[in-house]
C-alpha cells in the first residue's frame, strides 16, 4: 500500500507542477489543482478501503505522513482561491493590509494549536496512538470541528490538523511572494528593477542559434507570432551578442550528418542528469 500512495504522491506533484507552470491566474490555477487533487484523494481512500492496515505503526504512518500529502495540498489550493476570490480592488496599500491581514489569520491559527505545533514539529511520537488511529478521539484533545463532519473510516482526530500546519507554511510563502511582488510595484518602473548583473552568453554561437530556432518552431514566444528575425534582435540585445549570417548557420546545422541537434540533446542530457543527481539527494 505504501508504495502505491508514495507513486500517487509523485504523480500529483508533476500534475501540480505542470499546473503552475501552465496556469498564470491563481483562481484558475486554483480550480484546476483542487480537480486534480481531489481524484487523488479517492484513489488513496479506495486503497485504504480494499488493503486496510496490518498494523497500528502501519496506521499511524498513512495518517501522520501519507494523507497530510494530499490534504494540505487541497487546503492550500482553497485558501490560495478564496483569498483571490475576495481579494479588493485598490491600489498597492490597500492590497498589502489585505494581505498582511491574511498573515495575521494565519499567525492566529498558529497561537490556537501552539501545543500540537510543538508536538508535531518537534517529531514527538508518544500521542501518536491517540492522534493518528481511527477512533481514539478525546474531546479533550482540541478537536477541529471538521473531524465530526468527515468519514470516520478515513479520518482521525490530528491528521487535518498536520495537513493545515503544512497547508499553513506554503499559504504563508505565497502571502509574503504577493507582498513582494507589490513591493516591487512601488519602486516604480521597470528600469529600477532590472537586474545588475549582467548576463553574457559564453557557449558558442552556433548553440544560441541552435536553440532560437528552437523556441520559434515551438511558438514559445507571443502565442507563436513572433518572427524569428524578432527573435534573433531580441537576443542579440539581451546578450549584447552579434549572430551574424544566423540563416546560413542554421542552413550549416541542417547538414549535419550527425547530431543536428547537438546542443539541444546536450542541453537535455545534463539536465536529465542534474535531476537523476537530485533524487539521490532526497
Amino acid at each position: 500500500m505504501k508504495q502505491k500512495i508514495q507513486s500517487l504522491i509523485l504523480n500529483i506533484t508533476e500534475q501540480l507542477n505542470f499546473i503552475d507552470l501552465e496556469i498564470d491566474n491563481p483562481i484558475t490555477k486554483s480550480e484546476k489543482a483542487i480537480e486534480v487533487i481531489l481524484l487523488a484523494i479517492s484513489n488513496v481512500k479506495k486503497i485504504v478501503t480494499k488493503t486496510g492496515f496490518k498494523s497500528d505503526a502501519e496506521e499511524i504512518y498513512f495518517f501522520k505522513e501519507l494523507k497530510p500529502q494530499f490534504t494540505s495540498k487541497l487546503i492550500y489550493y482553497n485558501m490560495v482561491y478564496k483569498i483571490e476570490m475576495k481579494r479588493p480592488n485598490g491600489g498597492n496599500r490597500i492590497l498589502k493590509k489585505y494581505y498582511n491581514n491574511e498573515l495575521q489569520k494565519l499567525k492566529a491559527y498558529f497561537d490556537n494549536e501552539l501545543d500540537f505545533y510543538k508536538y508535531y514539529r518537534s517529531g514527538s511520537s508518544y500521542l501518536d496512538y491517540k492522534y493518528f488511529l481511527r477512533g481514539k478521539y478525546d474531546i479533550k484533545l482540541a478537536l477541529d470541528s471538521y473531524y465530526f463532519e468527515t468519514d470516520s473510516s478515513f479520518s482521525t482526530s490530528h491528521d487535518f490538523k498536520v495537513a493545515r500546519i503544512l497547508a499553513n507554511d506554503l499559504i504563508q510563502l505565497y502571502l509574503e511572494d504577493q507582498l513582494i511582488m507589490i513591493e516591487n510595484k512601488d519602486l516604480g518602473d521597470k528600469s529600477q528593477r532590472k537586474p545588475n548583473v549582467k548576463m553574457i552568453w559564453t557557449a558558442p554561437k552556433v548553440s544560441l542559434i541552435e536553440l532560437i530556432y528552437a523556441l520559434h518552431s515551438e511558438g514559445v514566444f507571443n502565442n507563436g507570432a513572433a518572427d524569428l528575425k524578432e527573435i534573433v534582435n531580441y537576443f542579440e540585445h539581451t546578450f549584447d551578442i552579434d549572430l551574424g549570417q544566423y540563416r546560413r548557420t542554421f542552413h550549416e546545422i541542417r547538414a549535419r550528418k550527425v547530431d543536428r541537434t547537438k546542443f539541444i540533446m546536450t542541453l537535455n542530457e545534463t539536465l536529465v542528469k542534474r535531476m537523476d543527481n537530485a533524487d539521490e539527494l532526497i
